[in-house]
């Protein structure tokens, strides 16, 4: 169920970034496309640590009383709370990158939604394999070694394939 809902709610952010998106169309190609570009260069020098920016987030943690309730609809709505990425804490820059460029491409919602798949999935990813790991803590000693390297990596594979698609 929490990855039903980490699925659900990161199509429904993208689908309203796309819905959304319309209102930019007016703006030359050009101009939309460089923009996005910007965004993912800018991701990715903020991942890297060259700049400092604060990015628009919600630093909470959602309630843990939302498992407490009822153990598969909570995990449903946790799972959706954190697909949607507004409302809680987001570490990694990518995925505002990713918003922007649903948000300006104005295109088919075919890329929006695999955006949105994306980004649960990616969600998903990280509980799933510590549990696969069979030792959750050297898993996150792991992580915590790789991480800055990661999202860095990922916010320069956002700025790839912006700019590769948007060519």
């Amino acid at each position: 169920m929490f990855t039903v809902g980490l699925l659900a709610g990161g199509v429904l952010t993208a689908g309203v970034l796309w819905l959304f998106s319309g209102l930019f169309t007016p703006l030359p190609a050009g101009g939309r496309q460089g923009l996005i570009a910007a965004a993912a260069l800018l991701a990715a020098l903020r991942d890297a640590g060259r700049l400092k920016l604060r990015l628009p987030q919600n630093a909470r943690q959602i309630p843990q009383d939302v498992l407490r309730r009822h153990l598969a609809r909570g995990a449903l709505q946790f799972g959706f709370e954190l697909g949607t990425g507004v409302r809680t804490y987001v570490s990694a820059s990518a995925p505002y990158a990713m918003a922007v460029a649903v948000l300006l491409s104005g295109g088919s919602y075919v890329p929006a939604l695999a955006a949105g798949l994306g980004f649960g999935a990616g969600r998903a990813l990280t509980p799933a394999l510590r549990r696969l790991s069979g030792d959750g803590d050297r898993w996150d000693d792991l992580l915590a070694r790789r991480l800055s390297g990661m999202t860095v990596a990922c916010s320069v594979l956002v700025a790839a394939v912006a700019w590769t698609v948007l060519r």
